[in-house]
Formats: C-alpha cells, structure tokens, sequence
C-alpha cells in the first residue's frame, strides 16, 4: 500500500525515521520517572519502540541529578567477565589448570569490559543530556526518549495526565509542531 498512511505513526506525525529524539519536561521531580513507566508499559503493548531513555531531575536546591538507562559500565564489565571467562578457561585447558584460567580470565574481562562500557556513548548523548538539564526549572524533571517507532496517537494520549512540555526534538518542524499541538489538544 505505498502512499496509504500507515497507522502505527497516526495521521499527525507521518514517518519517523530511527532514533528520533524527543525529550519533555514535567513539573515535580517524579513526573519523568511516572511518564517513563507508562512508556515502558506501552512499549510492552508494542506501541513504542524505545533505543534509549535517560531521566534528569533538578531539586529544589537547582541540583541536578541524571538517571541512565542503561549502566553501561556493568553491561561491559559482565559481558567482559563471561567472554574473559570463557577464553581463560580454553587457556587454561592448554596448561592443565582450567579454574585458574577461568577466574583469571573473568577478571581481566570484567576489568577491561568496565572500562570499555565507561568509555562508550551509546544513545543519547551524555554531554546534550547535561547541557538540557541545567535548563529546567527547579523541582522538575525532563525525560530524555530515543525512539525508534511510535504510534504517536496513544502514547501522546497516555501521557497527557502529566501535562508534558516539548523542551526538545530531532523531529522536522512539521513534526514537532504537530507534537507540540497534539499535547495541547489532549488537554
């Protein structure tokens, strides 16, 4: 069916391409944490498709604090340990002394997988994600999402309970505009 709208974008939004990045900002500093649950549970009725996700949280004080998706570092620590494990293990088998070779391996696996998770920048960008945060306003949160696909109809209808804001988008003008507009239209 080429030219037909495709349902799962809504008739608003048209097609989004992989990794749009859209981030809103709550009032309170649990809103972001709350959206993001629902999100995760529309995504379990495959309504979203998330790549990444990251929450920011400013208090009363103006300290901000970013809460990761994803723990990098010990996704590569413990993805390090098991393939470390594994090849000194095999090692070990060549020397006759497999549990050395093993707890030796893990080790030297999970260390160099930690670091190469600390190094790694997968998702969102860190370095945008600090910038944004220290412009909400005190006790707010903003929620940082990647999204691969969306049907943006329900999950902007899911959300609306918490009045979120577009504070920013990868999305073209038309897209974020119709984004913006539908937020409002939820009220």
């Amino acid at each position: 069916m080429r030219g037909a709208e495709t349902p799962r974008h809504g008739a608003f939004m048209g097609d989004l391409t992989v990794g749009q990045l859209v981030v809103l900002g709550f009032d309170g500093m649990t809103a972001a944490d709350e959206v993001l649950a629902k999100v995760r549970s529309l995504k379990a009725q495959h309504l979203v498709d998330l790549e990444d996700s990251v929450i920011a949280i400013r208090d009363a004080d103006g300290k901000v604090q970013i809460k990761q998706a994803l723990n990098l570092t010990a996704l590569g620590a413990t993805s390090g340990g098991l393939s470390g494990a594994f090849w000194g293990t095999l090692v070990g088998l060549l020397f006759l002394n497999p549990l050395a070779g093993m707890a030796i391996g893990a080790a030297s696996g999970a260390g160099a997988g930690a670091l190469s998770g600390r190094l790694m920048d997968y998702g969102v960008n860190d370095d945008f994600v600090s910038k944004l945060s220290e412009t909400i306003p005190n006790n707010s949160s903003a929620l940082f999402v990647l999204v691969r696909d969306v049907t943006m109809d329900k999950v902007v209808e899911a959300i609306q309970p918490w009045n979120p804001r577009v504070l920013n988008t990868s999305l073209s003008r038309d897209q974020e505009t119709a984004l913006v507009e539908a937020l409002k239209a939820a009220d």
